[in-house]
């Protein structure tokens, strides 16, 4: 996934077109990049180019005079080309960092797995510290990511529209992992009691991290420097997204159970084949359990909807589709 990345990094830094001046963006370039983008000094058009290029060509009668000026001007020219760095350069180099901190995910993720199934079986608590340091993993990672990013003009990259796309593919990650690790639990108690704290964190937590005085509290320790209109904005979008993202990662987790567990491939799967009948782990608790689970998400997803309508005026569907018509380029790459 990297590759692409590497091999536009390499090609910069070889051709040093990173330190060269570059002509206007097209409208294609211009996806997901800000108006401070497209409108920094490290750009220069092609009409002034030829302007210049144009008035050099121009001859000088008193051009032999001048040698020992336009000499003397050259060097300090040259010290100055060694040192600048455009600023979608650095863009560039934030943009990788996020990048890559979002495959550091997705294998930490793998590991967590590994680890989780290398230990079988667990108690409840196990399986309540598991999901949550997860859970902390995945939002760390997922805020550092947030502020390479950024939201807005000036910032690092400085693009709200790749903010969203990082912000869903993490909630899509952390949400993954966690639906795979239904397929171990062994009781109906391990799932009530996963569910009862992840939808009270989420109908307690959210409304209140909507609140001024969090936004408040997060601009005094230097963590958030939004206007509150903002900051509620961010919030809203961060409770949309994780809502595609429990739908769709449960849509196929009960998809992939289905078709591994009874399709004729299954013998290759032994994790979804639930053959052994000594086993604890049955495809009925897996299945069933699930789905209740996703009923139980669905419903916390609607109370705290009301709640930020109720509260703070704040229509997430709303929101979350005026995102989606204002950046088409969002639905193609969300899939």
């Amino acid at each position: 996934m990297l590759v692409p990345v590497l091999i536009a990094f390499v090609i910069l830094l070889k051709s040093e077109h990173h330190l060269a001046l570059r002509n206007p963006l097209s409208e294609t370039q211009r996806l997901f990049t800000s108006n401070w983008w497209t409108s920094d000094g490290d750009t220069i058009g092609r009409r002034d180019r030829r302007r210049q290029l144009g008035s050099a060509m121009v001859p000088d009668p008193d051009a032999p005079l001048e040698v020992q000026v336009e000499v003397s001007v050259e060097h300090p020219r040259r010290r100055f080309r060694k040192r600048w760095i455009p600023a979608s350069f650095v863009r560039f180099l934030w943009f990788c960092s996020a990048l890559f901190i979002g495959l550091m995910c997705f294998v930490l993720g793998e590991a967590y797995a590994e680890v989780y199934l290398r230990t079988l079986p667990h108690a409840n608590i196990e399986t309540v510290v598991y999901v949550y340091s997860w859970v902390a993993t995945v939002y760390l990672l997922d805020g550092i990511t947030g502020w390479m990013l950024g939201g807005g003009e000036g910032e690092r990259v400085g693009s709200y529209p790749l903010g969203w796309i990082f912000k869903l593919y993490f909630q899509l990650t952390y949400q993954t992992y966690v639906r795979a690790l239904y397929a171990r639990l062994r009781s109906p108690s391990q799932f009530a009691i996963l569910q009862l704290l992840s939808s009270s964190f989420l109908i307690i937590i959210t409304p209140l991290s909507m609140t001024r005085f969090v936004h408040r509290l997060f601009v005094l320790v230097g963590l958030n420097g939004q206007e509150y209109s903002e900051y509620k904005k961010f919030v809203g979008r961060s409770f949309f997204l994780r809502g595609i993202a429990e739908n769709v990662s449960m849509l196929a987790f009960l998809g992939e159970v289905v078709a591994l567990h009874f399709g004729s491939n299954k013998d290759a799967y032994p994790y979804f084949s639930f053959s052994d009948p000594d086993n604890p782990y049955t495809f009925e608790l897996t299945f069933y359990a699930s789905t209740i689970t996703w009923a139980c998400e669905i419903a916390a997803g609607w109370v705290v909807r009301r709640i930020m309508d109720w509260a703070f005026q704040f229509h997430v569907t709303a929101e979350g589709t005026a995102d989606l018509t204002s950046w088409p380029e969002l639905v193609p790459t969300s899939l």
